[in-house]
């Protein structure tokens, strides 16, 4: 690998996705930089898909391919951490039911190196079935640890054209400075998957890291590949990880209103259910969203027990913080995202 290989890297984490890994690749071999690397990281797919990257992508004009086979499926964190260890100066993710526009690489490569300090840089991510709605340009935060995508189901009208300060970049497509990563570390694997980015965007945030949203870096997503939009272990692991999230970085003072903040959440988002909006509502039938109620309360449940093991990465963490709680506390609600905001949407 030449050296300007290694200046750049992009990490795709894939399991039995080979069509949608093919547009990927595809979208990638047309970025308008060259010279960059690529990591595929296969968690142990049936279906074909790292012969498939080797066959078609090996020796192409734009990139360099490597291409890690793992046994089974070790979750979208940990398949990550893998392809970082192998990644550059800086290193992008791209999700493999997402596709880049030409530019999508140099965007985000120069709007991290604006500064020294900006350690992630986020995309104008759209809804590929309708590009001309928002799936997310950066994140909000709810004060019960719950997050959503920034402008996420918006008609984009030019309304977010502008390089600017977000909270974090969505994973499914974002950058990271290696020299970031190196001293924080990557992400927690014992989320294994979503809310994964959320951890580790305000984990790099209070060590004193910032992020910007570059406009130009924009990306089709294909929604709810992963587990499906109405997988119950998808809520159960939202749900879950947000409780982890709140445990791991908020003010103690944010965290013991947490209780609070989340009963608020779940009166909403039943008055959003009974209307078909929101997370719950799109769940069919009574049946359907009962289920999605087990799913929730099976979350917050797994989540207490795994709450020492958490805590005790918190007070790990304590020799990166550079943000006093007073300041995590000002930077969580300067970017909140309103509650009747939160409980329309569907992630």
């Amino acid at each position: 690998m030449g050296g300007e290989a290694k200046l750049i890297s992009v990490v795709v984490v894939n399991f039995n996705r080979r069509e949608l890994l093919r547009a990927c690749l595809l979208s990638l071999a047309a970025q308008t930089c060259t010279g960059f690397n690529v990591v595929v990281v296969d968690n142990g797919s049936s279906d074909g898909s790292a012969d498939m990257a080797e066959q078609e992508f090996n020796g192409n004009s734009r990139f360099s391919l490597e291409v890690l086979r793992n046994k089974e499926n070790r979750g979208f964190c940990a398949a990550n951490n893998q392809g970082i260890g192998m990644g550059g100066d800086l290193i992008a993710l791209l999700n493999n039911d997402a596709e880049a526009a030409p530019g999508w690489l140099e965007a985000l490569a120069s709007a991290i190196r604006m500064r020294d300090d900006i350690g992630m840089a986020a995309s104008k991510i759209l809804v590929k079935n309708d590009p001309r709605r928002i799936d997310k340009v950066g994140h909000l935060i709810y004060p019960d640890g719950q997050n959503r995508g920034r402008g996420s189901g918006q008609i984009d009208r030019g309304q977010f054209e502008h390089l600017e300060e977000v909270l974090w970049p969505d994973g499914c497509a974002a950058m990271y400075r290696r020299e970031m990563l190196d001293e924080i570390g990557g992400f927690d694997e014992d989320l294994f998957a979503y809310g994964d980015d959320a951890e580790l965007g305000l984990r790099a945030r209070i060590a004193g890291w910032g992020c910007v949203y570059a406009p130009a870096a924009v990306v089709l997503h294909q929604r709810g590949t992963t587990l499906g939009v109405l997988s119950s272990r998808r809520l159960e692991l939202i749900e879950r990880n947000r409780v982890l999230l709140a445990v791991k970085h908020f003010p103690i003072s944010l965290l013991l209103l947490n209780p609070m903040y989340f009963g608020m959440r779940i009166a909403a988002g039943a008055w959003a259910a009974i209307r078909g909006k929101g997370e719950v509502g799109r769940f069919p039938g009574v049946e359907g969203k009962w289920r999605a109620v087990r799913a929730v309360c099976g979350g917050n449940l797994e989540a207490l027990g795994m709450i020492p093991m958490t805590w005790r990465k918190r007070r790990q963490l304590r020799r990166l913080r550079r943000l006093t709680p007073k300041q995590i506390r000002r930077l969580l609600f300067h970017y909140r995202i309103p509650l009747a905001e939160l409980m329309e949407q569907a992630i």
